[in-house]
């Protein structure tokens, strides 16, 4: 007799209800982007690392910010994968640069 059981390693995320690790309050915009800054608030508007991938998963930014603001103008148009981490807690969320 053989069997075999499969499993998947991927959890659904849910981008409206965050999880409890992700950051409280976190607001990316304007999104999709048109300038060469977007804005990154949270509750806490504490430093924030910020990563951006693009869709190969290549990294093309990373930045540490201490206000909300992100300059942008080295990206050209296209979609991109935005990780943010603040006080340990990590959030990532689609950025479109037109």
């Amino acid at each position: 007799m053989v069997s075999s059981i499969a499993l998947s390693a991927q959890e659904p995320v849910d981008f409206n209800h965050p999880r409890n690790e992700e950051i409280s309050g976190f607001k990316l915009y304007p999104n999709p982007a048109f300038d060469d800054v977007v804005y990154i608030t949270t509750t806490k508007n504490a430093r924030k690392e910020v990563t951006v991938y693009d869709v190969f998963g290549e990294i093309v930014l990373t930045d540490r910010i201490l206000n909300t603001s992100l300059d942008i103008s080295r990206l050209v148009p296209g979609v991109y994968v935005l990780q943010v981490t603040e006080d340990g807690k990590t959030i990532t969320r689609k950025l479109v640069v037109k």
